[in-house]
């Protein structure tokens, strides 16, 4: 069983982004070789997500509202765990709703995603470096 690692850097100018990591995902699939396998896709940031959607504007925007009213970042004074000296309580929450990580299909020597599906990275806490994992496995 051939097994691939590589780590993608994050660098998101905001408190909150999407990014679609898709291409990037796809690229390290076809440099592994795996022809069938998995692929782990992983946010390796307490704070940070990966998921699986759409990539349409007007479906992040939505996911904005409807985390924000979940998990207010403001006032930082509602979390307990921002009495630790962090701002961030909201979005160790907004992670634990968006997920740590995806794992899809590799056939044929690419993702099987179903249509209009796209591996995103989620950004909660921004303004400084996180990484994300690829771990592919398989022949």
């Amino acid at each position: 069983m051939k097994s691939f690692r590589k780590d993608l850097w994050m660098d998101v100018p905001a408190r909150r982004g999407y990014v679609n990591l898709t291409p990037d995902v796809e690229q390290a699939v076809r440099a592994s070789g795996v022809r069938e396998g998995l692929c782990l896709v992983n946010a390796m940031h307490i704070t940070a997500s990966v998921f699986i959607n759409d990539d349409e504007s007007g479906l992040h925007r939505d996911f904005e509202r409807w985390l924000e009213k979940l998990a207010p970042e403001k006032p930082h004074a509602q979390y307990d765990h921002n009495r630790t000296g962090e701002d961030n309580g909201d979005a160790h929450l907004k992670r634990s709703v968006m997920g740590r990580e995806v794992v899809v299909a590799v056939t044929a020597g690419a993702l099987d995603l179903g249509p209009w599906e796209q591996i995103f990275y989620g950004e909660f806490d921004g303004l400084r470096r996180k990484r994300v994992l690829i771990k592919i496995i398989g022949e």
